[in-house]
């Protein structure tokens, strides 16, 4: 049974999805403790499933690498297998990085490499494309460029704004961060391999 830490920033739509999941006997992956940057609503999904939570508030502390270094005493007392940035707004500091990785991966609003950081809709959108998407990759020291490890696309509707596209992408994010991680459970995918 893989043991997750899912952290996040937000509403937690990406997390719930993969609760729900592994509320499933046969789903080989159990999230053990939901970690936030700030009051996120959605530490809210961990009391409704039960699982423990903790909060590092980066203003908390007088620096990224401080901040950077309680968190991961907190990932770490979980002891998980796989550490999921699901909607995570912080750039972790290069410490961490290298700590977890290649245990260590984020879900991505958008086609890899196309579109990374922290504006990936609004920027699909302003570059008017026809076409965008979601990736689950393992994170490295840069922003939004480690390996790949799922995409697919998401096509741009005329009309679209930022939150009507977004909402599309989450849906095939959802998808495909449960599909990961079911295939990292079961062996089909080697995280080690693909950073090797």
């Amino acid at each position: 049974m893989l043991k997750l830490v899912v952290l996040i920033s937000g509403g937690g739509s990406n997390l719930k999805s993969l609760l729900e999941a592994a509320g499933d006997a046969e789903y080989p992956a159990r999230v053990v403790a939901i970690g936030a940057d700030r009051d996120a609503e959605g530490l809210a999904h961990a009391e409704a499933f039960g699982i423990p939570s903790f909060s590092v508030p980066f203003s908390s502390y007088p620096n990224r690498d401080a901040w950077g270094g309680v968190l991961l005493e907190q990932i770490q007392q979980w002891q998980p297998d796989l550490v999921i940035l699901s909607g995570f707004m912080r750039l972790l500091p290069d410490s961490v990085v290298s700590v977890l990785s290649p245990n260590l991966i984020n879900t991505h609003p958008a086609y890899l490499p196309e579109f990374p950081g922290a504006h990936g809709v609004r920027d699909a959108i302003a570059a008017g494309v026809t076409e965008t998407g979601a990736s689950v990759i393992v994170v490295d020291e840069g922003i939004d460029s480690g390996p790949i490890i799922a995409q697919k696309r998401v096509p741009v509707h005329p009309g679209d704004t930022e939150q009507t596209l977004h909402d599309r992408i989450k849906l095939v994010e959802r998808e495909l961060l449960v599909q990961t991680v079911l295939d990292i459970a079961n062996g089909v995918i080697d995280l080690k391999e693909l950073t090797a």
